[in-house]
């Protein structure tokens, strides 16, 4: 990769996105960033495009005349709801956008449309969920995501076309918006106040996020990995108690209400990556233990909270 690159970082201004526009700066690429809302952060050493990747004309508009090497899309948001209440809307962002945006995109120098999906995708496989087993939808998020993922395979085995898909278990670390579940635990401990949460007896794996921005970028010049889906996590399950018990023990307060919230409809209780194809293809490992990473977004958070009082 060299100066010359051109990347497209499609939700550059969400969680993920941020940390990687910062990457790739730091890289030499020449980033472009399209979003829904303006991305604000330093150095910068990007161009910026804002517009909705599920409108097909505006989103022509804007890509007119520009050409890629690389587009990594993490357009969207992660959303469970019904479908009543936000399946059309979650749909079109997640699986419309995708089309949109390989419609809209010139083939000319693109190397690799790197598809960011979602653990959920598996719906309640056995764990641990390796990219051979078949996808169970079980919301409008998660088949939008499925959707996604099979659409752009099919354009590789019937044009060729360099995608690949990277699929992603729990991203957490600073900056995350604090309506996500370890930003909540955080804060609640910080707060030193009761707080709401399930019995905790899921298994979940957590990735730290500039792990998981290293394994993007291991995915961007690797011919060999086009058409595939590869897990990104640290492979490691840990209890939902568990970590919030690790949470507690760091900031030494919190009391969480355990059983308040009830586990969702369908919800797999043991959710945790086989990253044995990541190794092999990526030459690609979590770095960063969940000590410390917990460490390094608890200080964060720690931060922030002392800075508002």
């Amino acid at each position: 990769m060299t100066t010359q690159n051109k990347i497209l970082v499609v939700g550059g201004s969400g969680f993920i996105g941020r940390h990687l526009v910062l990457r790739c700066i730091e890289e030499g690429l020449n980033v472009t960033v399209l979003c829904r809302k303006g991305l604000n952060v330093e150095p910068r050493g990007y161009s910026q495009i804002t517009v909705d990747i599920s409108n097909l004309s505006a989103l022509q508009r804007s890509l007119k005349n520009l050409s890629f090497d690389y587009v990594v899309n993490l357009g969207g948001c992660v959303d469970h709801s019904s479908f009543d209440s936000v399946g059309l809307t979650v749909i079109a962002a997640h699986f419309t956008g995708v089309q949109n945006l390989v419609h809209c995109l010139s083939r000319k120098q693109l190397k690799a449309f790197i598809q960011i999906g979602s653990s959920d995708e598996y719906g309640n496989q056995s764990a641990p969920q390796s990219e051979n087993n078949r996808e169970q939808s079980f919301s409008p998020y998660s088949f939008a995501k499925t959707a996604a993922t099979h659409f752009l395979q099919m354009l590789y085995r019937a044009e060729q076309y360099p995608a690949v898909i990277l699929r992603l278990f729990l991203v957490y670390g600073p900056e995350q918006n604090k309506q996500r579940f370890l930003p909540q635990i955080i804060s609640g401990c910080l707060q030193d106040k009761q707080f709401p949460a399930s019995l905790g007896e899921q298994l979940r794996d957590f990735c730290y996020i500039s792990d998981v921005v290293n394994g993007i970028i291991c995915a961007l010049n690797k011919p060999e990995i086009l058409g595939e889906v590869i897990n990104l996590a640290s492979g490691r399950a840990v209890k939902i108690r568990e970590l919030i018990e690790q949470v507690r023990k760091r900031v030494g307060a919190g009391n969480p209400d355990y059983g308040k919230f009830p586990y969702r409809q369908n919800e797999n209780m043991a959710l945790y990556a086989d990253i044995e194809k990541a190794n092999t293809l990526l030459g690609w490992n979590s770095e960063i233990s969940l000590e410390e990473g917990l460490d390094k977004t608890i200080k964060h958070y720690n931060s922030m909270f002392n800075e508002k009082l």
